[in-house]
C-alpha cells in the first residue's frame, strides 16, 4: 500500500513538472504577445515625462556623494498606510528609466487598480515597467492577465511559482499541489519590491490590497515599509534580476489558462483595466493629486528622511528551499541569526506571527542563559487583532516557554489601539449600524462551526479593526532591520525573504520607539504570568508544561499566563516589576473576542489537530 501511494505522488509530481511550460512554449507565447503589443509612447521628451521629485534628487544626491569607504542613504519608514501610497504613487510616476515591482499578494480591488493603472501609464510613457507576482493570491482574472499580456512593449508581467502551469488555481489543484509536492507547492515568494531607476526602493510588509493602505472599512493593517534612496539600491536591483531570470518567473502569456483565455478571442482592442467597484474613488482622486505635488512630497516625505551611511539590502535566492550545499547562499535567516548573536543589552521584535523555527528558539534560549541577557521585548498580535487564528494558536501554546524560558516582555496589539498609524477617515469607516449588523452576522458565522479558522474572529464591539503586519528588529539601539521576513519556520525555510539592515544608531533609535508606541498600554495589552491558583499550583503549572510538550494537541485549559490591563492612574511596568499587580489586572487570555473560552480552545484543538506546524 505504501509503494503504491509513493508512487502515486511521484506520478502526481511528474504531472504537475510536465505542466510548466517549455521552452518551446515560452518562445512561442511571447512571439505572438510581441506582435500584439503596442510600441507607439505618450511622451517623446528625454525624461520620459516624468513629474518633478524630490525624493528622485535625493537619490541623486546621494549617489553623487557616495564612496566605496563612506556611502549615503536617505531613509524614511513609512509607517502609515496612506504615505505609503502616496511614496508608491508618487515614484512610480517620476520613473524615467525603469519600474521593478515583485509583490506576495496583487489584488484586484481599489489599491490593486490604482497601482496597475499608473504602471501602465509608465510604459505608455517609454519607462521599462517589470512586474513579478506570487502566482497563488495575486491576480488571476484570466481576461485582465491576457490584456496584460498584451497591453504594451514596455510592460511585462511574470507570476512566481505557477501551481500546474496556470495563474488560477482551483481548490482541487491546491489540495493536490499540497498532497503531491508539498516543498514544490508551498515554496512561495514573499519579497516586496518597488524599484525606480535603480536608486530609489520600497520594501517592508505592504502588498497591494486595500487593507494595506487604510482602505479597507473593516480590517486593516498596521504596517511599515522602508523607503530607499542610494547605493544599496543597486543590491535591489541585482537580486529583483536574479528572481526575474529564474525559472519559475513564467511570464502571464505563457500560463495555461491565460495563454487559453487569448485563444477564445479576447479583444485586445478595448480598455486593459476595467475597474473593479470602486469603494475609493474619491481617496483615489485626492492621493492622486497629492502624488503630483513636489510641495506635498516635500513634506510628507522628504523632510523627515535621515541619511545614513552603513546600509545593506538582502534577499534570499529565488531556489532557496532547493539549493545544493555546493551553492553560494544569501540566507535571510542566518544573517538575522549573527546579528542576534551580537545582541547586549537589548532585543525589541515586531511580527505578526509569534511562531518560532527550531533554531531560532535555540537561539533565544542561549540569550536568556547568559551571565547577563539582553532584556527582550516583543511587539505581536493578540487573538482580537489578528486575521490568521491558527498562527496565533500556536503561539499561545507556547506562552509559558517565551515568558519563563526566554524572558520575554510579550506586548499584544489590540484591534482597536488608542494612537496607531492609521487614518480612519482614508478608510471610508461605515456607520456603526451597518457594522454592528456585519459583526453580527460574523458572530453567527463563526459560532456556527468550529472548523472556521481563517479570518479575523468576531468581536464584542463593532468598528474598523486593526492588525499587526510590521516585520522589524532592533538590537542594542544600533542595529534596525525592516521588511519581510516574520521570524517564523515558513520565512526560515520555506519563503523567499528580504529585508534592509542599517548599521546606525540614530535611525535604530527612531525605530525602537515606533515599535515601542505601538506596546504601550492604550495599544496593547501586557502578557504575563496568571495569578497562581490557591490550590495544587504546582501540579497545575506542571500538567501545563506536559501538555505545551504534545506534538499535535494542547488539552490543559489553565494556562500559564494571561493578558493585563493597565489601572487608571498608573505609569506602565514590565511584569518583572514587584508593583506590576498593583497597576495591572487580568482581562482574560482572548480579551475583546465574542466567543467563549471553551469555543476558542475547541478552534485550537481543531486547528493542532489539522497538524500545522509544518504549514506554518
Amino acid at each position: 500500500m505504501a509503494g503504491l501511494r509513493a508512487l502515486a505522488c511521484l506520478l502526481l509530481c511528474l504531472l504537475i513538472a510536465g505542466c510548466a511550460p517549455t521552452r518551446q512554449q515560452l518562445r512561442r507565447a511571447e512571439a505572438e504577445v510581441a506582435a500584439a503589443q503596442p510600441t507607439d509612447l505618450d511622451c517623446q521628451r528625454a525624461d520620459r515625462c516624468a513629474v518633478e521629485s524630490p525624493l528622485r534628487r535625493r537619490a541623486e544626491q546621494a549617489l553623487a556623494r557616495s564612496t566605496a569607504e563612506h556611502p549615503e542613504h536617505h531613509l524614511l519608514l513609512l509607517e502609515a498606510g496612506q504615505d505609503a501610497l502616496l511614496a508608491q504613487i508618487h515614484l512610480i510616476r517620476a520613473a524615467q528609466r525603469s519600474i521593478d515591482i515583485q509583490s506576495f499578494i496583487f489584488a484586484e480591488d481599489d489599491a490593486g487598480y490604482f497601482v496597475l493603472t499608473e504602471l501602465l501609464a509608465a510604459a505608455r510613457r517609454g519607462v521599462r515597467v517589470r512586474v513579478l507576482v506570487d502566482q497563488l493570491f495575486s491576480l488571476d482574472d484570466l481576461r485582465l492577465l491576457a490584456r496584460l499580456a498584451a497591453a504594451h512593449v514596455n510592460f511585462e508581467m511574470r507570476m512566481y511559482n505557477p501551481t500546474f502551469g496556470d495563474a488560477r488555481t482551483s481548490k482541487l489543484e491546491f489540495v493536490a499541489g499540497i498532497v503531491c509536492c508539498f516543498a514544490r507547492f508551498n515554496h512561495r515568494m514573499h519579497n516586496k519590491l518597488l524599484l525606480v531607476d535603480g536608486m530609489l526602493g520600497i520594501t517592508g510588509g505592504r502588498n497591494y490590497q486595500n487593507r494595506y493602505f487604510d482602505w479597507d472599512s473593516s480590517f486593516n493593517y498596521r504596517d511599515r515599509d522602508l523607503l530607499l534612496a542610494g547605493p544599496a539600491a543597486l543590491q535591489m536591483q541585482r537580486s529583483f534580476e536574479r528572481f526575474w531570470r529564474h525559472r519559475l518567473s513564467v511570464p502571464v502569456a505563457a500560463l495555461h489558462d491565460v495563454a487559453r483565455a487569448r485563444r477564445r478571442a479576447v479583444d485586445l482592442a478595448g480598455p486593459i483595466l476595467q475597474p473593479p467597484p470602486l469603494v475609493r474613488a474619491n481617496g483615489m482622486l485626492d492621493l492622486s493629486a497629492q502624488a503630483d505635488s513636489a510641495r506635498v512630497i516635500e513634506h510628507r516625505l522628504t523632510e523627515r528622511m535621515l541619511v545614513v551611511s552603513k546600509v545593506d539590502y538582502l534577499s534570499d535566492l529565488p531556489n532557496k528551499p532547493f539549493q545544493r550545499r555546493r551553492e553560494p547562499r544569501s540566507d535571510v535567516s542566518d544573517r538575522l541569526r549573527r546579528l542576534l548573536e551580537r545582541a547586549e543589552r537589548e532585543v525589541l521584535l515586531q511580527t505578526p506571527y509569534l511562531v518560532f523555527s527550531k533554531a531560532a528558539r535555540a537561539q533565544f534560549r542561549a540569550l536568556r542563559q547568559r551571565p547577563i541577557p539582553p532584556r527582550v521585548r516583543v511587539s505581536s498580535n493578540s487573538l482580537a487583532a489578528t486575521d490568521a487564528f491558527p498562527v496565533y494558536a500556536l503561539s499561545h501554546k507556547y506562552k509559558r516557554r517565551y515568558l519563563r524560558e526566554f524572558g520575554f516582555e510579550i506586548h499584544e496589539f489590540k484591534p482597536f489601539p488608542a494612537s496607531a498609524p492609521i487614518d480612519p477617515s482614508a478608510a471610508d469607516v461605515l456607520d456603526a449600524a451597518v457594522l454592528g449588523a456585519w459583526a453580527g452576522e460574523a458572530r453567527r458565522t463563526a459560532m456556527g462551526s468550529a472548523y472556521q479558522h481563517h479570518g479575523p474572529l468576531p468581536l464584542r464591539q463593532a468598528g474598523m479593526r486593526i492588525g499587526l503586519h510590521a516585520k522589524s528588529l532592533v538590537i542594542d539601539r544600533r542595529f534596525a532591520i525592516v521588511g519581510t521576513h516574520n521570524f517564523d519556520p515558513r520565512s526560515d525555510r520555506l519563503n523567499t525573504e528580504s529585508l534592509v539592515i542599517v548599521d546606525d544608531p540614530a535611525f535604530a533609535t527612531r525605530l525602537a520607539e515606533t515599535i515601542e508606541h505601538d506596546m504601550r498600554p492604550e495599544n496593547a495589552w501586557t502578557i504575563a504570568p496568571r495569578p497562581k491558583p490557591p490550590l495544587l499550583s504546582g501540579l497545575n503549572y506542571s500538567l501545563g508544561k506536559v501538555s505545551e510538550h504534545l506534538p499535535l494537541f494542547d488539552i490543559w485549559p489553565w494556562r500559564y499566563a494571561t493578558s493585563w490591563e493597565i489601572r487608571d492612574g498608573c505609569e506602565p511596568l514590565p511584569p518583572q516589576h514587584p508593583r506590576f499587580r498593583d497597576c495591572y489586572e487580568a482581562v482574560g487570555d482572548f480579551p475583546e473576542v465574542q466567543l467563549s473560552t471553551k469555543a476558542i480552545y475547541t478552534r485550537i484543538l481543531t486547528a493542532f489537530g489539522a497538524g500545522l506546524r509544518p504549514i506554518l
